[in-house]
């Protein structure tokens, strides 16, 4: 399963394990264990992460396009929760044999991570540079890093495919980046409606929303 990994695979599956044992050491299993909201939250999250990573499409192997989800995630669940819950998320999709297990680090890395980071940092700018504004949360949080996060992951699997030699640029380009437009407004709609109607019904559920920030009474 795991005889023929590159040395970019393997470097790869190295630091995906290595956050995720950094992360149990410093959020301990055990914490969950008496926090049933955050168990719900983390474990629910993870099955519709599921569930929408399984309808995908594309012609090459590995260059198939899907729904991320991933910048209301660290919304809902804050960073640390974001990360386990989308961890548990591919790894059921590569046991069911929608990805291969020698691409768990690179997903992992590049597909999962990276975007995860770059949504939290987009809050934290915002949360801090910003004005405090339900509009503000809604589209510079969640809507717009929506379609720079699919973006960002799209380029950096097409610079790995490329770079470890799966397959050539011209066919990364025409089967693969050549579909960002066609997802950018999808995905920000996704997420922005997400955390849309979550403030509103269940604002308990969402981990960065704070009423006395966002909603003032004048």
């Amino acid at each position: 399963m795991l005889d023929n990994l590159t040395l970019l695979q393997s470097l790869a599956w190295v630091g995906y394990l290595g956050l995720m044992l950094s992360l149990f050491k410093s959020a301990p299993p055990r914490q969950l264990l008496h926090d049933k909201h955050s168990q719900h939250l983390i474990f629910g999250s993870a099955a519709c992460l599921f569930v929408l990573w399984l309808f995908r499409a594309g012609i090459y192997d590995g260059l198939s396009v899907h729904f991320l989800w991933l910048s209301a995630l660290p919304l809902v669940l804050g960073l640390r929760r974001a990360l386990l819950s989308s961890f548990l998320a591919l790894a059921g999709i590569t046991l069911v044999g929608k990805e291969s297990w020698s691409m768990f680090g690179v997903n992992g890395l590049l597909g999962v991570s990276v975007p995860l980071a770059v949504a939290y940092l987009i809050y934290n700018l915002s949360f801090h540079k910003l004005p405090r504004h339900v509009f503000i949360y809604i589209f510079l949080c969640a809507f717009i890093p929506g379609a720079l996060l699919i973006t960002l992951k799209m380029f950096l699997m097409g610079g790995y495919f490329f770079l470890d030699g799966i397959h050539q640029w011209d066919v990364v380009v025409d089967n693969y980046l050549l579909l960002i437009p066609l997802m950018l407004f999808p995905e920000a709609m996704l997420n922005g409606m997400t955390i849309t109607l979550l403030i509103i019904y269940c604002p308990t559920w969402v981990y960065t929303f704070y009423d006395k920030y966002y909603i003032k009474d004048k």
